[in-house]
């Protein structure tokens, strides 16, 4: 047997057992600041696979030194990072498999038709919150380092497993991996992208605009400036921003995207009293940021736009409207599609499925932005599931889908790392 036979066979037999694994995990309830009984999880499977494993809550101290450290949270105690390395016999490449173990919360109980964290099994496919982003794509990173370590399988390169948490508000747990100095040839993460290729991922960041008006009571509204018709004028302003950012955009992996690099505003917040006329209101939003673009040139963008008010609209002038930044960031990302990693993937996806992978850009941020502008990582996304139920009442991952992932991972590392 060839070694990718042997991997591929270990794979489809144990399979029922990583999906057990996914199960486990799925029902731990990793939101922010309750990362620590999934991970638990991941450290005894670890563990039981001989790797090399390493456990600590990321230091707030050394994260806040970083320009590119954002959290909502003032400590990490408690949200431990867990890294395993599968170490090789040398002369090989290395490989970092990152997956974040945190999820979104749950939302609305009553758009669930079971648990949130059940792990249910129905018709080949697994439900639960976090199934499809990201604890089914970890699972497979799992599989494929196990396929290989229990068929006697010895790799020339180190792999080095990342289960991080914080990747859902901005990336800190794979900023600590960083600072804690694991740094590798290249990197994948199993992001769910129906097993397309991203080989760029645009980032994003967090504003909010505060608008001043005059408050007035409403019998006599004319004798006031309302807030919330002077957000109109700013919403439109960012309108047109957006189209003016997207109308620059050539890049063919964009194409299938009607908004390449949206600019979304998502909660409005104005007004006392419904007799009264508001005299602040406060938008806030996400500003897409391209993968060859720089966060900075983007923000300098959108003040741009804020300071452009008065042109349109005199009232500005006397009372600009405020623009920060604030809360959540994700890095661009962008990997050269000849880069040997992204060859590599693309050799071995033919080489297993008989097709070519579709190779697109990321509509949204993941870690891949910190790996590669921080650590200087070249950085992939490419894993099980769909994003059309990430992040949504019964999200759901089709089991077939990690195996084929795991399948493919596997033969990566067989052909990046080496064989001894």
């Amino acid at each position: 047997m060839t070694d990718r036979q042997k991997v591929e066979a270990y794979i489809e037999a144990h399979k029922e057992e990583a999906f057990n694994l996914l199960a486990r995990m799925v029902r731990q309830r990793s939101t922010q600041g309750h990362e620590t009984g999934v991970q638990q999880v991941v450290i005894g499977k670890l563990e039981a696979l001989g790797l090399e494993v390493d456990v600590w809550d990321p230091d707030f101290d050394t994260l806040k030194k970083s320009p590119y450290f954002v959290s909502p949270r003032k400590d990490f105690v408690g949200s431990p990072n867990v890294v395993g390395v599968l170490r090789g016999q040398g002369g090989g490449r290395s490989l970092i498999l990152n997956g974040h173990i945190d999820v979104v919360p749950e939302g609305d109980l009553t758009k669930w038709q079971d648990d949130p964290y059940s792990g249910k099994i129905e018709k080949g496919r697994m439900y639960g919150r976090g199934t499809t982003d990201m604890k089914g794509g970890n699972v497979s990173l799992i599989m494929a380092m196990e396929a290989i370590k229990n068929t006697g399988i010895n790799l020339k390169g180190d792999v080095i497993f990342q289960s991080v948490i914080e990747e859902e508000s901005g990336g800190a747990g794979t900023l600590a991996t960083v600072l804690r100095g694991y740094t590798a040839d290249a990197a994948i993460i199993p992001e769910p992208t129906n097993l397309k290729l991203f080989i760029k991922q645009q980032g994003s960041l967090w504003f909010r605009v505060l608008i001043a008006g005059v408050s007035a009571h409403g019998g006599t509204r004319y004798e006031g400036t309302s807030a919330i018709e002077k957000a109109w004028a700013v919403h439109k302003a960012i309108l047109d921003l957006e189209r003016e950012r997207n109308a620059r955009i050539k890049d063919p992996l964009y194409a299938k995207l009607p908004i390449p690099l949206p600019i979304n505003v998502g909660t409005i917040h104005g007004g006392t009293w419904p007799s009264s006329v508001p005299d602040l209101v406060t938008l806030e939003g996400r500003i897409g940021v391209g993968p060859e673009e720089s966060v900075e040139s983007a923000k300098r963008e959108l003040h741009a736009c804020i300071d452009g008010l008065p042109s349109a609209d005199a009232w500005f002038r006397g009372h600009p409207a405020k623009l920060e930044f604030f809360g959540a960031q994700w890095l661009p990302n962008s990997v050269a599609l000849d880069h040997e990693i992204a060859a590599t993937i693309e050799a071995n996806y033919q080489q297993l499925f008989g097709k070519p992978v579709k190779v697109e850009a990321s509509p949204w941020g993941t870690d891949a932005g910190i790996l590669g502008k921080v650590g200087g990582i070249p950085a992939l996304v490419i894993g099980p599931g769909e994003t059309s139920v990430a992040h949504y009442p019964n999200e759901f991952i089709e089991l077939e889908a990690v195996v084929k992932a795991a399948k493919l991972f596997a033969l990566t590392l067989l052909k990046w790392c080496g064989t001894a």
